[in-house]
This record gives C-alpha cells, structure tokens and sequence, in this order.
C-alpha cells in the first residue's frame, strides 16, 4: 500500500493535470466537467483521509501492544 506522501503527490498530479487539460480545451466553463473534476477531488480526498486513519489506528494499536507489559512478576 502506498504510504502517504505518495498518496498527496498523485492526488495533487492527476487534480492539477485534470484542471490543466480541461483548460486546454476550454470545457472548463462546462458544469457538467467541473462537477466531474471536484467530484474526483472529493473521492481522492476521502481515500487518502481513509488511509491515513487506518494507517495512524494500525500505528496506535501497534504502539500499544509494545508498551503493555506482559507477564511483570
């Protein structure tokens, strides 16, 4: 699974590419094309959020299995 920052960079790649591309061929002033470009935004940023917060639940619960002592006498 890609970590975070990769996450951010083809996220922030592919919105940039799509807003430069729909420019290009001036369909940016269409609502249907921007409806499609910040709908692809809202679901990109509710992966990435999804990931981060298994990745830091994963980390939390990891962390505390390493401080629990175990079988302290």
């Amino acid at each position: 699974m890609p970590n975070k920052n990769t996450l951010a960079l083809i996220a922030t790649g592919i919105l940039t590419l799509s807003f430069f591309v729909a420019g290009l061929l001036n369909v940016l002033d269409y609502f249907i094309v921007k409806a499609l470009l910040f709908l692809g935004l809202g679901v990109w940023v509710t992966y990435v959020c999804i990931v981060v917060l298994k990745s830091s639940e994963n980390q939390s619960s990891s962390s505390k299995e390493k401080t629990t002592p175990s079988d302290q006498t």
